[in-house]
């Protein structure tokens, strides 16, 4: 199991943010995980990265239980897009730095980087497209340029696991189809792709391969399964407390509110 989650509960004070999580997310199996702005998807994902422990429950990535495993050298192996990483990135570097920190998954550089690191952050850099950023400062870009350059980093280290954390936030709808279309190449390299778990709550996010859906809702989970099984109308009305509808379209799912 990439992740496994087992009846995780996490309180804060006197309110319990998660409540009894069970999830299982396979080698190769993208999952996209769904739902409104504090729902619990941050707290869930800060967890899954070992920033935060479970109050009660059992948490197991990438093979390794907590408890039981370094999570400095776990999060080696996890690739991490996201707002509050943006933040805490050193604005006055170069947009090559940002990548190369990937390497050891920290925030700057502070460890020995050779010749083939430069090279392998060069071409993740051009796969990406943003090699022509590589000395521009990293607080000189564009919120799409940012994300590209961010997903560089995460992919810097070879990541078994690659965690997008509402990656088109800020964005046009040009920049976030063509951040969209990135993804899905990433995900399509079937030999050296990362197990892959998008987080958003726009339903017209989920690429074709995001096979799997998971919905939380107000720290719990409200449904879980294939994607064309999860995002229908009916089960999706109930999740938002509105009535909306789901048309598919090109293997993707786009919502409109109120009936037809």
């Amino acid at each position: 199991m990439v992740i496994q989650l087992e009846a995780v509960t996490w309180e804060r004070a006197d309110k319990t943010i998660l409540k009894g999580i069970d999830w299982q997310v396979r080698e190769k199996e993208h999952w996209c995980l769904l739902g409104l702005n504090g729902s619990g998807k941050t707290t869930l994902l800060n967890m899954i990265n070992g920033y935060i422990w479970p109050t009660s429950g059992r948490v197991s990535v990438l093979g390794h239980r907590f408890g039981e495993y370094d999570l400095r050298e776990l999060r080696k192996s996890i690739g991490w897009v996201s707002t509050s990483l943006q933040e805490k990135l050193y604005g006055s570097e170069a947009a090559l730095q940002i990548v190369l920190s990937g390497k050891y998954a920290t925030i700057g550089v502070y460890d020995q980087i050779d010749e083939e690191d430069i090279e392998r952050a060069q071409r993740m850099m051009e796969s990406l497209g943003c090699k022509a950023l590589m000395d521009r400062t990293y607080n000189t870009l564009s919120q799409g340029e940012r994300q590209r350059v961010l997903i560089a980093r995460a992919m810097m280290n070879n990541p078994r696991l690659l965690i997008l954390d509402e990656p088109c936030t800020g964005l046009d709808i040009f920049a976030r189809e063509q951040l969209l279309g990135m993804i899905q190449s990433i995900a399509l390299e079937e030999d050296q792709a990362p197990t892959m778990i998008y987080v958003t709550h726009h339903v017209e996010e989920v690429l074709p391969c995001f096979s799997r859906t998971l919905l939380i809702k107000e720290g719990s989970v409200f449904a879980a399964g294939l994607t064309e099984e999860i995002l229908i109308s009916d089960r999706m009305s109930r999740f938002f407390d509105v009535e909306v509808q789901i048309e598919r379209r090109d293997g993707r799912s786009w919502l409109s509110v109120g009936g037809r």
